[in-house]
């Protein structure tokens, strides 16, 4: 079985996730992209577990259960800094100060 589009999706996606982290300045959205790199990853995973056996597959579960924790984590956080803050921007959000 031949590899390379699903593994170059994979990379795609990755990209397009840490792109968004390093130049999205929206809570939500990085949120967002840090869900899409897992993804990517889970890809990964799946597409070689074709050829090196179910392992990927078993670590595609443990993948999706810290990406669920990480989603409802950073929601609630998200959503106790609205309502403190009234913004999700993180160029205006600055906990420190108080």
């Amino acid at each position: 079985m031949f590899l390379g589009p699903a593994l170059a999706v994979s990379a795609i996606l990755f990209a397009l996730g840490a792109a968004g982290v390093l130049l999205r300045r929206n809570a939500i959205i990085i949120f967002m992209c840090i869900e899409l790199m897992l993804n990517a990853v889970n890809l990964t995973f799946v597409a070689l577990s074709q050829q090196l056996g179910v392992d990927g597959q078993v670590f595609v579960f443990f993948v999706m259960t810290v990406a669920a924790a990480e989603a409802a984590v950073g929601l609630a956080i998200v959503i106790a800094v609205f309502r403190h803050r009234e913004s999700v921007n993180l160029e205006n959000i600055n906990l420190l100060r108080g």
